[in-house]
């Protein structure tokens, strides 16, 4: 150790001690932004929890949930909810029985005329007006049916922009790529407008429906390169040993390539879904009463002037908890259907 440079031996010392200097301070920098986040986290729960009226989300839950709906009625709208959640949890966590498994399709579809007859009535129920849904009723019922019609468009459109028909590919391609050129917010304006001028005369489509119809045309475009994208990944000698067992193009599609390009674009089609729930909102601006729509009609109610933390907080919530659940379900499908092709 006394063979040592002595200037080497200092050089030694002084870097070992710059870089214990340098830790200490990014460990003080470090504790200094801890306590600050902390204090902030806090303050903001301190006033959401504590310092805030809950009363405006509290006393409006059933206006939240099922808008106008009458009263007497509404246990229409939750016997719909609990068949979406009981469709969920089978889909989820049910067993692992093979007929159920194939058969479960047709139960998510089958819970969308399900909401239609029990919303509606008719065939033994009171009718109700479309104008006394509401709320997260309605936002699910948007949702549930664009996304069951705009699904087999978008497959349909996806095939049509592979067809060798050159203008079916065209067609296909430039409807494509002008829906994904406008905003939303222009298709459902042109969708309420627009839609009563071509029908016939006595021939009304009301406001939910042509909601319905807008957003259809709107996502399919979306759900197409999503498709188009899975129909991509797949490799073209399945088409030729397809084809060598006397395959036609129809039962290749329908039995081969569908099915895969499916699993492939899941992930894309729940990113569709999700932004599909959130953009109800938008429909407030149209004068429907979904959730936001709601939340802008009871801050206009002079007791709750100035509530806008709480009702935009409880908003917040309620769209994160249903968008989490829709990609956890999106999850487990995706892991089960790398399971079941790894049979």
């Amino acid at each position: 150790m006394n063979n040592i440079n002595p200037n080497l031996k200092a050089n030694l010392f002084k870097k070992i001690k710059n870089s214990l200097l340098a830790k200490s301070k990014y460990n003080f920098c470090n504790f200094i932004f801890f306590l600050i986040s902390i204090s902030l986290i806090l303050k903001i729960l301190t006033s959401i929890f504590i310092n805030s009226n809950w009363e405006v989300v509290t006393s409006n839950l059933n206006l939240y949930a099922f808008g106008s709906f009458p009263i007497d009625q509404q246990w229409r709208p939750t016997l719909w909810f609990f068949s979406l959640l009981s469709i969920t949890f089978i889909t989820v966590y049910g067993p692992k029985w093979k007929w159920l498994r194939k058969n479960l399709i047709f139960g998510w579809i089958g819970t969308v005329p399900l909401g239609i007859y029990l919303l509606s009535g008719g065939l033994g129920l009171n009718p109700v007006m479309t104008r006394h849904w509401g709320g997260l009723t309605l936002t699910i019922l948007i949702t549930s049916c664009s996304i069951l019609f705009s699904l087999p468009i978008g497959i349909l459109l996806a095939l049509c922009r592979r067809s060798s028909i050159f203008l079916i590919q065209k067609s296909s391609s430039f409807y494509i790529d002008v829906m994904r050129a406008v905003p939303l917010i222009s298709v459902l304006f042109f969708g309420q407008l627009l839609i009563p001028l071509f029908l016939p005369v006595g021939l009304e489509i009301d406001r939910v429906w042509r909601a319905v119809i807008a957003f259809t045309f709107f996502v399919s475009a979306y759900i197409a390169e999503d498709i188009k994208g899975g129909l991509q990944s797949i490799p073209k000698n399945q088409i030729e040993a397809a084809k060598s067992l006397g395959l036609n193009k129809y039962q290749i599609n329908i039995f081969i390539l569908i099915p895969q390009a499916l699993r492939v674009a899941l992930p894309a089609i729940t990113n569709q879904l999700i932004g599909l729930f959130q953009n109800t909102s938008l429909m407030a601006i149209l004068g429907l009463m979904e959730l936001l729509g709601v939340s802008r009609s009871i801050l206009a109610n002079p007791e709750y002037i100035g509530q806008y933390i709480e009702v935009y907080i409880w908003l917040a919530s309620v769209y994160w908890l249903f968008c989490t659940i829709m990609a956890f379900v999106s999850k487990k499908l995706e892991q089960k259907m790398t399971i079941n092709k790894g049979y």
